[in-house]
């Protein structure tokens, strides 16, 4: 009787989790194509599926710190069990879903983080205090380092004296450098468990040299290596077309984005049910990846068409080179975040980068109203998400008996 008390248990975890993913495919992994629909580069339902593969693909490579920071390190003292774990899914889903339908996209971490500390504290944990200001510092810095970056990027993209033959192709080469550096779970690395394309060719060719911090002559070389082949790529088509050559740079940027917050945000579905999987089931963690994976895949396809378009023409009118300063802090950002193992909210960071870049022309086409109930709508989940999953639980564990 134990043993199907705890079967049940765990489908029903492993069925909230699909659940979870599915809307974070809907909601969370919505935005990095959002600039480039509305710069009319490519069409909402195209975006909706190449979306899906992306951020699948991104869940599978680079997931697992994420996941291990929700599952984890958020409360002290005890474990998270299955039951709990449904409890603040649950919870988490349900606030996202209210977001996707209301058109106001409500921030995935803020509310995986919330649920889990209330249904942590409800099974008697303490607070991690030093995790919390961790996360908090990093959250309120990322608005003013996404609209900053896409500000000062989109003003610069504007300045008649840097040539478009010039800038853009740059920000290319910047973008392929970072991405020579981007850590996969498929890239062996002798140090890490995942490794760099650069740290991998690098120990190809000898290495070379070590400059500072683990990083030798061979990875910088690479690193550059890769920036310049971006650099020529998009300056080759940017000369056969200034606006095509742009618009091609926009949409392999929303690509580079929609797998980065594939990576950043599967965490949030699968985190609670870390040690569910990895020490009571003894399962590895590709596995519960896995899954993530799935339900943001079929999250994208089925339910990301609506929030896109909330995202794409309600916030700012932008036009393809302040679409391209939205996007590269939303990058930086979610690959920043996955190194340091905190969980993010890609609205957060490709809302921001919106309203940055369309002031970069003025206020007009941001629309003051939306940003102000969105900044509600983030502040009240984070709060009211604590309370939500420390009830839910209470009431779970007093209606089973556990």
């Amino acid at each position: 009787m134990v043993a199907l008390s705890f079967a049940v248990l765990v489908g029903t975890a492993i069925l909230t989790c699909l659940f979870m993913a599915w809307v974070l495919g809907a909601n969370s992994n919505s935005p990095p194509f959002a600039p480039a629909i509305g710069a009319n580069a490519i069409s909402t339902m195209r975006a909706a599926f190449v979306i899906g593969l992306l951020a699948a693909a991104g869940a599978l490579l680079q997931g697992g710190s994420i996941s291990e920071t929700i599952g984890a390190d958020l409360i002290d003292g005890v474990a998270i069990t299955p039951l709990a774990a449904t409890a603040g899914l649950l919870t988490a889903a349900t606030f996202m879903a209210i977001g996707i339908y209301t058109r106001y996209p409500i921030p995935a971490a803020f509310a995986t983080t919330g649920a889990m500390v209330g249904v942590g504290l409800s099974l008697g944990g303490d607070p991690a205090m030093a995790t919390y200001r961790r996360l908090g510092t990093f959250w309120l810095l990322v608005p003013f380092m996404s609209g900053g970056l896409a500000y000062a990027t989109a003003v610069t993209l504007r300045r008649d004296d840097v040539p478009e033959a010039i800038g853009v192709p740059l920000l290319a080469g910047i973008v392929g450098a970072i991405v020579a550096n981007v850590r996969l779970g498929v890239i062996p690395d002798p140090d890490a468990d995942q490794g760099t394309l650069a740290r991998f060719v690098s120990r190809q060719i000898g290495g070379g040299p070590e400059l500072a911090a683990g990083i030798d002559v061979g990875t910088v070389l690479v690193t550059i290596g890769v920036g310049a082949l971006a650099f020529a790529w998009i300056r080759r088509r940017v000369l056969a077309s200034v606006e095509g050559g742009i618009r091609t740079f926009l949409l392999a940027l929303g690509g580079i984005v929609a797998f980065s917050s594939g990576g950043s945000q599967v965490g949030l579905a699968t985190g609670p049910l870390e040690n569910l999987f990895r020490i009571e089931l003894g399962l590895p963690g590709i596995t519960l990846l896995a899954i993530g994976a799935t339900g943001i895949l079929a999250g994208a396809w089925m339910g990301a068409p609506r929030l896109l378009q909330a995202t794409s023409r309600e916030y700012a009118q932008l036009g393809l080179r302040r679409s391209i300063a939205a996007l590269v802090p939303g990058f930086v950002i979610a690959q920043l975040a996955i190194a340091l193992g905190i969980p993010i909210s890609l609205n957060n960071i490709i809302l921001s980068g919106v309203i940055g870049g369309g002031l970069a022309a003025g206020s007009a086409g941001v629309s003051r109203r939306k940003i102000g109930f969105t900044v509600t709508f983030w502040l009240l989940t984070l709060g009211s998400s604590i309370v939500v999953g420390y009830g839910l639980y209470r009431v779970l564990a007093i209606a089973i008996g556990g």
